[in-house]
């Protein structure tokens, strides 16, 4: 069995773990990247789903190295795109115009960003990727991880042991977690375990937020109709409780009041992309289902360039609810289910969605897998909302963020933050039947306390898998914040390295804390937030 050793091992190579990995490689290591799928970038790239981002993102409240890839995404479309010139000169260009974030864009370019960004470490040797690659196994002498084991994706023959001082999980799922016996908790945790408003009065750890198989599509002349799903007559039928309508239709809740509402489906309406305002504390966006997560704004480009628009669906009715895909034995077979769903979607919208012309189906809708790089057109793979999440020093809970809570006192400051976030508590409905929960939230910071875990010492999250609950990884699970974790992991472990400490003690020791996080302010890393409100 191959055997590689590295200074860090990074599992997962989703926003976190590229933003680790960079980190790492800034301050001088050796690091070991691996990732399951045939793309660099989680829910950016694989999993399609374009940044969801808070208000001032253009101002403050990322990263540099945040603020270096998005600016690399708009470049990489005026060096290569043909492009208005009205579009090349707009500063805060929105390729795809789309009204949920102010950089919607195709997949493939946040890829060749991330890879460009990782270049020259691969050049230099001092950066290893190991693609497609999952871990399977990992030895654990008392509290550290000293190896973790890696299968090919395609062959779980061929296999890979990589030796490391600290090993970072920046996986989907948290899945280093159960590997290496580091204790972790899932789904609802009780009310009276976190004392949050919204949580259940007993736990509920296979209650999980849905998970969605997003794909792109564009509407051109001609019938682009897939084969018929084999459960399209299940999901057909299929009636959430809570939902006022099937799944398969236009109307649903409404995430912040419940209350039911039915969208609009305008394929290519013909719209100025500058005169679109993506800003979630002003409108959610979502009321035109086509505009909402538009990646291609066909008036960006010059006349004939793009044939239609392309959007990316990620909307309500493809929200898989019918399991967990976290410790079960059956994740697989909701995976494929979840697969099966958004198929059933895309013939349902071409066959027999009603038109806002009053006909019936959308035949000129087509698929666009070569946009996301998979084989049957969706994305690569399933958007995971919500992971395992680890036992941490510090618990994020619900009442030190929410706006209802603290009021015009902002959410809770903590001494050793570590970064920066916004997003409203936004949690889609759940696995055990429950409908959003969407709170809103204050400018929050991120704990240090919350990337150590109780007892493991060289284990890091850098992910989604910190320290929050089911409740605030509603607002910590999004690109930014991702990325920012992923960032003060990779720069936690390069710190320790260089001081021959731990975690926990840079944690506890004052002198330790103020000299790492005056090296995350000098990599760019913003630890506060100037003086704004929540929404």
């Amino acid at each position: 069995m191959v055997e590689i050793s590295a200074d860090a091992a990074i599992v997962g190579g989703g926003l976190g773990g590229v933003a680790a990995a960079l980190a790492l490689l800034r301050a001088g290591r050796t690091v070991v990247l691996t990732e399951e799928h045939d793309w660099l970038g989680g829910q950016l790239t694989s999993q399609a789903v374009p940044p969801d981002e808070h208000s001032w993102v253009e101002r403050f409240g990322v990263t540099a190295s945040y603020r270096a890839l998005r600016e690399g995404i708009r470049q990489y479309y005026r060096h290569h795109y043909p492009l208005t010139e009205r579009a090349r000169a707009q500063r805060e260009f929105n390729p795809g115009a789309g009204h949920v974030s102010r950089l919607c864009h195709e997949p493939r370019v946040a890829v060749a960003v991330i890879e460009a960004m990782l270049a020259p470490y691969r050049g230099s040797g001092r950066l290893r990727v190991l693609q497609p690659y999952r871990p399977v196994g990992a030895e654990v002498d008392g509290d550290r991880v000293t190896s973790v084991r890696l299968a090919h994706r395609d062959d779980d023959a061929e296999q890979v042991v990589v030796r490391a001082p600290y090993v970072l999980d920046a996986t989907e799922t948290g899945e280093l977690l159960p590997l290496t016996g580091t204790e972790y908790v899932t789904g609802f945790e009780s009310q009276c375990e976190t004392g949050e408003p919204s949580a259940p009065a007993e736990a509920q750890p296979l209650n999980m937020q849905a998970v969605s198989v997003c794909f792109a599509v564009d509407h051109v002349d001609g019938d682009h109709t897939i084969d018929r799903p084999a459960s399209y007559d299940f999901w057909r039928a299929y009636e959430p409780p809570f939902w006022g309508d099937k799944l398969l239709s236009w109307r649903c809740p409404n995430p912040r009041t419940l209350a039911i509402m039915e969208r609009s489906f305008t394929p290519n309406p013909d719209d100025d992309p500058q005169l679109v305002e993506a800003d979630q504390r002003v409108n959610p966006g979502d009321a035109n289902l086509w505009t909402f997560r538009r990646i291609a704004a066909r008036r960006n480009f010059t006349p004939g360039a793009y044939a239609s628009d392309i959007t990316l669906v990620n909307w309500p009715m493809i929200d898989y609810l019918e399991g967990p895909v976290i410790d079960v034995p059956d994740a697989d077979r909701h995976l494929a289910a979840a697969r099966e769903l958004s198929l059933s979607v895309m013939y349902w919208l071409q066959t027999e969605a009603p038109r806002h012309d009053g006909g019936t189906g959308y035949p000129g809708l087509r698929l666009r897998g070569d946009v996301t790089g998979s084989a049957d057109g969706l994305a690569q793979a399933a958007y995971i909302r919500e992971s395992r999440r680890i036992r941490a020093l510090t618990t994020v809970t619900e009442q030190d963020l929410s706006v209802a809570i603290r009021g015009d006192k902002g959410a809770v400051s903590y001494h050793d933050s570590v970064g920066v976030g916004m997003y409203r508590i936004d949690l889609h409905p759940s696995t055990g039947g429950d409908n959003y929960i969407d709170v809103a939230c204050s400018p929050f910071e991120i704990p240090l306390g919350a990337l150590v875990p109780q007892r493991m010492t060289n284990l890091l999250p850098a992910g989604k898998n910190i320290g929050t609950t089911h409740i605030t990884n509603g607002a910590y699970r999004l690109h930014p914040v991702e990325w920012n974790v992923g960032e003060a992991a990779g720069e936690l472990a390069a710190f320790c390295l260089d001081q021959a400490t731990t975690p926990h003690a840079v944690r506890a020791d004052d002198r330790l804390l103020a000299d790492f996080q005056q090296r995350l302010v000098r990599d760019g890393v913003e630890l506060r937030w100037p003086d704004v409100t929540g929404y």
